[in-house]
Formats: C-alpha cells, sequence, structure tokens
C-alpha cells in the first residue's frame, strides 16, 4: 500500500479532521499551537502515548478541525523516546494535515526535517517561524521558489508576534478543504530508509538561490567570541567568574534597594495603618500587624532584589549566552548520566523550580527527564533568594555576604552532580545531545524589562496567597493556648519535638518552625520569622544578629536550600513524572541531603571554631 493509507475514505467520512503540528525543539510549535487554538487547548487522552500532548478543537470551514502538538524532534527517524511518540502517532492515528514548523534562522540545519516528511508524501504546509528574528540576521528566504521545489505549501511568520498569521490559517483552511481522505503511515522507518538519502548536498540544492543567508561580518563576529568564551580551558572559569560578578552587582545594588522598600513599608504601617486599625480589638490589632502585615511587607522588600535578579538571568539567556552555558557543562554533564540541557534546566530553576520541571519536556529520554527533575530543586529559585538574602545580610558583614551567597549557588552544584553520580546508574541515559547554538545578539531594553516585570508578576501572583495563608497559620500556631508566649505556645512545642533532630544541626525550634512553613512556599520563611518573633524586618535581622551564630545561620542556609520543595514544586513533579512513587522518592532525596550537608557543615565548623 505504499508509505502511507487512505483512512477516512475507507473508514468514517464524518470524522472530525486531524491536523498535527511536527516541529524541532524551541522552534516556536507550542507558540504557534496556543496561537491558533486559543484557550481551548487541553491534554488529549491517546491510546498507547506515554507523554502529555495538547489538543484542540476548532471550527474551520464550517467544520471541526482538531489540532494536536506532538513532541519536539531532531529526526523523524524513531531514535529517542518522543521521536517513538511521533512515529507511533503517525502509524496509529488518521491525521489530515501536518504542519511542519522549522525555525527560519536556522533553515538550513532543519531543513532536513522538512526533506524526512516529504518523503512520506504527506500533505503538509511549511511554516517558517522566527521571520522577523531571521530578517533580523539578513537571512533572505523566497518562499515561493521554495514551495515549487518542495512541493508544498511554504510560509514566513512570527508565532510571537502574530506576524504572517493570517496566511497561514487561510492556508490551512484551504489545504483542509481540498484534502478528501486522512492517512496513516505505514512503517515510517521503513518509508525513510527505501527514500532517497538526504545528503547535505541534496540540502544544499534545495537552498541554493531561495535562501540568502547574513554576512560573513555577523558569523565571524560570533565565531572569535566563541573562540574566547568557549574556550576548552578558560571557558569555564570564565563563566564561573561571570556568574560571581553578577551576584555581586546583585548584592551591591539589591540591598539597598531593599532597605528602600522597608522604609516605605515601615512608614505605610506608622502613618497609615496602625491609625486604621486603632478602634479593632487588641486580639485583631496584633494578627493584622505581626499576623499579616509583617510577613507580607517583609516579602515585598525583596520585590527589587528578586526583579534586578530576573533582569540579568534575560540578558544571559537573551544574548545567546546561556545555549553556550549547557555546551560548556556538556563534557562533565556526560559523565554523571546527565547532558548540558540538564544543566541548563538546573539554571532555569533558578529563576523558579516550575517552569524548569516542565522544560525537562525537550529531554527525549524518560530517564533523563527523571534524573533531571531530581536535581533541579536543588536550584537556588527566587523564593530561596530572598531567604538567604535576608539571614546572610544580617549575619555576614560587607563583602562576605555576597561570597557566601555565590558559595550557595555553587553548592546546589555540587549536590546536583553527587545527586547525578549516585543515581545515574538507577537512570540510564543513553541519549546523544544535540543543542543549537544561537548568534550573539543584543537583547532589547523593552523586552528585558517587560520579560522580567513579567516574572516579578507571576512570583507574586503565585506566592501571595501561599503567603497569607502561611502568615496566618504562624500567627495561629504562636498566639495558642491563649496568654502563652515563646516555646509554650504550639509552634514552640512543635519545635521542640523535632529538636533532637535539628539541634546537631544548628537550627532551633523558632527557625525549624520558620521552615516547617516553608513547605508551604519557600517565601512564607522570612515572613514567618517576622510573625514567629513578633517584629518587623529589620528588628528581625537585628534579633539574628544577636541570637544566630553564623555557623548557625549558614547551615540554615544549606538546609533550607535542599530540603523539601514547596508545594507547587512537588505537584509539578508528580504531574511531570505521572508516579507517586518517584515523587515521594525525591522528597526523600531532597531531605536526606539537606540534614546531611547541614550536618557535615555544623559539627565541622564547630571542631574548627
Amino acid at each position: 500500500m505504499g508509505c502511507h493509507a487512505g483512512a477516512r475514505a475507507a473508514q468514517n467520512p464524518n470524522a472530525v479532521k486531524r491536523v498535527v503540528l511536527i516541529g524541532m525543539p524551541n522552534c516556536g510549535k507550542s507558540t504557534l499551537f496556543n496561537r491558533i487554538t486559543g484557550a481551548s487547548a487541553f491534554v488529549g487522552n491517546w491510546s498507547g502515548v506515554t507523554v502529555d500532548l495538547l489538543q484542540a478543537t476548532i471550527p474551520i470551514n464550517g467544520e471541526s478541525v482538531e489540532f494536536v502538538d506532538l513532541p519536539g524532534i531532531y529526526d523523524l527517524k524513531s531514535f529517542s523516546d518522543d521521536e517513538k511518540v511521533v512515529s507511533y502517532f503517525l502509524e496509529t492515528f488518521a491525521i489530515d494535515l501536518v504542519l511542519l514548523v522549522l525555525n527560519a534562522a536556522q533553515i538550513d540545519r532543519q531543513i532536513r526535517l522538512l526533506l524526512q516528511l516529504k518523503a512520506l508524501r504527506l500533505p503538509a504546509i511549511a511554516l517558517l517561524n522566527m521571520a522577523d528574528e531571521a530578517k533580523r540576521y539578513g537571512i533572505e528566504i523566497a518562499t515561493e521558489e521554495l514551495s515549487q521545489r518542495l512541493e508544498m505549501p511554504v510560509l514566513l511568520l512570527s508565532a510571537k508576534q502574530g506576524k504572517g498569521f493570517r496566511q497561514a490559517k487561510q492556508a490551512i483552511a484551504q489545504a483542509l478543504d481540498t484534502q478528501s481522505q486522512s492517512y496513516k503511515v505505514n512503517n515510517l522507518n521503513d518509508c525513510l530508509s527505501t527514500a532517497a538519502p538526504i545528503t547535505s548536498e541534496a540540502m544544499s540544492a534545495i537552498l541554493e538561490g531561495v535562501v540568502t543567508f547574513p554576512s560573513d561580518l555577523q558569523r565571524s563576529l560570533t565565531s572569535q567570541l566563541d573562540r574566547i568564551l568557549l574556550h576548552p580551558i578558560a571557558g569555564l572559569p570564565l563563566f564561573f567568574l561571570g556568574m560571581f560578578l553578577v551576584f555581586c552587582l546583585i548584592w551591591t545594588i539589591g540591598l539597598p534597594s531593599q532597605d528602600i522598600m522597608g522604609f516605605l513599608t515601615s512608614g505605610f504601617q506608622e502613618v497609615i495603618l496602625e491609625p486604621l486599625i486603632q478602634p479593632l480589638p487588641g486580639v485583631m490589632q496584633d494578627l493584622l500587624i505581626n499576623g499579616i502585615w509583617n510577613g507580607v511587607s517583609t516579602v515585598a522588600s525583596f520585590v527589587p532584589l528578586i526583579f534586578l535578579f530576573f533582569v540579568m538571568m534575560a540578558i544571559l539567556e537573551d544574548s545567546g549566552y546561556l545555549s553556550r552555558c549547557a555546551y560548556l557543562m556538556d563534557g562533565l554533564m556526560v559523565r554523571l548520566g546527565l547532558d548540558g540541557r540538564s544543566f541548563v534546566m538546573q539554571i532555569m530553576g533558578f529563576g523558579c523550580n516550575v517552569p524548569a520541571l516542565m522544560g525537562t519536556r525537550i529531554l527525549r529520554s524518560r530517564s533523563l527527564r527523571l534524573l533531571t527533575m531530581l536535581i533541579i530543586p536543588f536550584s537556588v529559585c527566587s523564593a530561596r533568594l530572598q531567604v538567604f538574602v535576608f539571614i546572610i545580610a544580617a549575619i555576614f558583614p560587607g563583602f562576605w555576604g555576597a561570597i557566601a551567597l555565590f558559595s550557595l549557588y555553587l553548592l546546589s552544584l555540587i549536590v546536583a552532580v553527587i545527586t547525578a553520580v549516585l543515581l545515574s546508574g538507577v537512570f540510564k541515559n543513553d541519549e546523544p545531545f544535540v543543542l543549537e547554538l544561537p548568534p550573539y545578539r543584543f537583547p532589547t531594553i523593552r523586552h528585558i524589562f517587560v520579560r522580567s516585570w513579567g516574572e516579578v508578576q507571576q512570583f507574586l501572583s503565585r506566592a501571595s496567597g501561599f503567603i497569607l495563608l502561611g502568615c496566618l497559620a504562624v500567627w495561629t500556631l504562636t498566639n495558642l493556648p491563649p496568654g502563652t508566649t515563646g516555646l509554650a505556645t504550639l509552634g514552640g512545642q512543635i519545635g521542640q519535638w523535632l529538636n533532637p533532630v535539628m539541634e546537631p544541626i544548628g537550627i532551633d525550634p523558632y527557625l525549624t518552625l520558620a521552615l516547617i512553613f516553608g513547605i508551604i512556599a519557600k517565601e512564607v520563611v522570612v515572613g514567618s520569622l517576622a510573625v514567629i518573633y513578633g517584629l518587623n524586618s529589620t528588628l528581625v535581622s537585628q534579633h539574628l544578629a544577636i541570637s544566630v551564630t553564623p555557623a548557625q545561620a549558614y547551615s540554615f542556609c544549606i538546609f533550607c536550600l535542599l530540603y523539601l520543595p514547596c508545594l507547587t514544586t512537588s505537584a509539578t513533579i508528580l504531574n511531570e513524572s505521572k508516579s507517586w512513587k518517584f515523587t515521594l522518592f525525591s522528597a526523600g532525596v531532597s531531605l536526606l541531603f539537606a540534614w546531611m550537608m547541614s550536618f557535615l557543615f555544623y559539627q565541622g565548623a564547630l571542631l574548627f571554631s
């Protein structure tokens, strides 16, 4: 029957038409899918498919059309897990049209996937996404001539900005209107094996005369920078030096901005809030000031610092350097059963563990995904960052604070390495490492600001409910039974009950209670300290400076870095792994490492003090 067989004509003429999206990772395929389907997408239940596939049904030409977003792949031949999913889908489910999404700026390297699809003789449209970026790099594509050579429609568009989207939707409607039957592929790998080989000469012949690439000047500039930044010996030291300078900048600029926010929130409390609640009973005043306001205002004081952190991360990513960090680290990571993309996911976790965990979907091996999901929660997310800054600023003076903060980032990487070494035999991976290195570019100020502010907004919207809930819970436990204070309260009793476990690592019952509520969200830790001590952020810092030694403070930071992730992160691990067993295993690994590393540091500090 050839490489494909008709489906609808022989089965059900009234079946819903199906369009599938195929493309390489990071080509903007999912962005295009979201733009086409709007808010109607949901996770489909596909028999025999082991990963989540988004699907949505929308009207086109007066008919219902189903769109399915398949995993990002580099090759249609079934090498990786995700490629096997795509092959299985094309062989099992009837399709009417394939939307092949390529990065227009990398068409010379992605054209192979298009030629593979053409060899299957499936009805298809080639959508060259990121056309705005290609134009900015000086790449020009004659789509009409390319369409004739490929014998399929070829369109330029920018899914992110919406340019060319209307024409793309018209082409989809026209293709579906002329399509009389749907298809399945008969043994995809055999079809590709019997087709003419796709050589570099064949790919060059397709593109010759229809694609104009940028000048050698821009390419040589990227090459010259890469000779330095990707140097086999100097590359890694330069990377760690650059990251250290980034944290010094955050520390130098961020702390004064925190003081300004603290001044503003204190002024608001004295001038507006306290007079406003004066008529209320004393218990209500205490609840509003010490139970809610002190906690929320303490967290709010970190907004400028977190914004600055996201600005620096956006610059690193948009400049093209972050992907090069993955390349630099791959030589080490592959020895640990990981690869450079795992390192990028952990770097992404510096912003928030949740999107980093979701980003592991680009890892096509399930074993590699699970091992990467184990190490991501060790990353210093923005919520942990504010805890560390608060503690370190109170205990470690001046430049030592920046060194202490940077050391925690290094520790997160070290623990990730140890975890990978110990468990790489359990989660074995043989997937090859493939990564596109974009040319260096200057990030735009507007894009950096919009993106960073968007990250801060997401942080606040995600954290605000947890912070309020956590502060109320802490206030309740530290005020019951009525008339009790300190260790006599319920919270104090919980801290004392755990004291045999926490005392060997230098964490007292008050700090233990803050860590317990940090399981809800790490943002709650700082706010809960304000509630536990009944003080504002400035007074809490002064109290910690007096009552907590540097060894205790750093041990507390180590434990906070490595122990149980927040509830949202745990829920994401469960959702992405689809395994309660793995989720509980991840929690156990985190607790074990947290206690052991804190114990080794604290007892070592006592030994040498």
